[in-house]
């Protein structure tokens, strides 16, 4: 067995952790934030200019292209691009007002009728608008062709323009609905996400009372009998609240984080069952390193001392092994107990702490993991655990260093 010394900085270690824990900063992040959003408003301004230049330029190539096939009235690009970009840059400047209109008035739902009304009436109003621009910028500007009041070109001009209208609307509306779409995909994966953080955080607080109290029950029990070996594990047990603390709100760490709370656990099985209990840990050097869930081995390992060595009073013999296959670590650990019992195969795999792991493997890995219960052709029970096989930083304190599968 290791031996082991004495720690005293147990209340040291924990205020220290809740005094890490109540710090936050403000301030820089949100500046971040702010300075990000200013930035971005010129995109949509960006993005509505380079649409009016694209239909500007092809209407100003039809134009070139028809007026080619009479030679007698054949104009120069410039000259057809000028009057054509002139038209779509008016356009542009409508465009905010017609979206405005379109996320305050959409035609959805059951307000669908009032929605078209406001439409007709708004459309109405920017095809007459655009009519009075038109008049002005042909005033004005040398290019653009010059055009009176006249009532008859107003009727031929604005039908046209309640058409346009009505496709920037359309348009307008298409592209709201995906950013609504988006914007509801990325909430209810956002919220997924927490949900599955809650839960695997309530599923690490079901676990660690139900250790600890197993543990504190198994001192009492040995205090009687043997005080110095019940000190020995108060002892082992202050090293694992240690352990469990410095791993607060973490969910995955090192295969070799992971056994050396295991040998801390197993420290206090041995003091328990002293001479009858033999453990062998048969783990690959190149796993060390890959990424775990954190507390995972010790209900598994709990689990075969409990249902499977703690009634016999012959000696116990635990092994755990780790090998990389395919992509994947397996874990496995394997005892000489009794294994299952045909007509009760699940006696030994319903218990709190198993259906916590289970859990918390469902929670991470999705279908990407098995975890098989299966009796040993020598006798005893073998469960193998196997997800994929990730390997992380090691200087990664926040859990955002990239994640590495070999």
């Amino acid at each position: 067995m290791t031996n082991w010394t004495s720690r005293n900085d147990g209340p040291k270690l924990l205020f220290q952790a809740l005094a890490a824990g109540g710090g936050r900063g403000y301030g820089k992040a949100d500046r971040v934030n702010t300075d990000e959003k200013r930035n971005r408003r010129w995109i949509p301004w960006a993005l509505l200019f380079g649409a009016a230049t694209v239909l500007g330029l092809l209407f100003a190539t039809r134009t070139y292209v028809l007026y080619s096939f009479y030679p007698d009235r054949a104009i120069t690009f410039a000259e057809a691009a000028f009057p054509d970009l002139t038209d779509a840059y008016l356009w542009a400047l409508l465009v905010p007002i017609m979206v405005w209109v379109v996320r305050r008035y959409p035609i959805e739902g059951s307000g669908w009728p009032r929605a078209v009304l406001v439409h007709v009436i708004v459309g109405s109003l920017i095809a007459t608008l655009k009519f009075f621009m038109d008049t002005g910028a042909g005033a004005v500007l040398p290019w653009m062709p010059s055009r009176g009041m006249a009532l008859p070109r107003f009727i031929f001009q604005f039908y046209p323009n309640l058409i346009t209208y009505a496709v920037i609307i359309a348009i307008a509306h298409a592209v709201d609905y995906a950013r609504k779409f988006r914007s509801r995909e990325l909430s209810a994966s956002q919220l997924e996400a927490k949900l599955a953080q809650v839960q695997l955080q309530v599923l690490r607080m079901q676990l660690q009372p139900h250790f600890l109290f197993n543990t504190l029950h198994a001192i009492s029990a040995l205090m009687h009998r043997d005080a110095e070996a019940a000190d020995r594990m108060l002892v082992r047990l202050s090293d694992l609240l240690r352990l469990t603390i410095d791993k607060i709100g973490v969910h995955e760490v090192s295969l070799k984080e992971e056994l050396e709370f295991l040998r801390s656990y197993l420290e206090i099985e041995e003091t328990r069952f002293q001479d009858r209990l033999s453990v062998k840990l048969d783990i690959d050097p190149g796993t060390l390193d890959a990424r775990v869930p954190n507390l995972i081995l010790q209900p598994l390992v709990e689990n075969s001392i409990r249902h499977g060595l703690a009634p016999r009073s012959a000696l116990a013999h635990i092994e755990v092994s780790a090998q990389r296959e395919d992509g994947t670590l397996r874990l496995t650990i394997s005892d000489n107990g009794p294994g299952l019992l045909r007509g009760r195969s699940g006696a030994r795999v319903q218990g709190m702490g198993i259906a916590n792991v289970q859990a918390r493997l469902s929670h991470l890995y999705g279908t990407e993991h098995a975890l098989e219960f299966r009796n040993r052709p020598e006798g005893g029970l073998a469960v193998t655990l196997v997800i994929p096989f990730r390997v992380e930083a090691a200087d990664d304190d926040d859990g955002g260093g990239e994640d590495q599968r070999k």
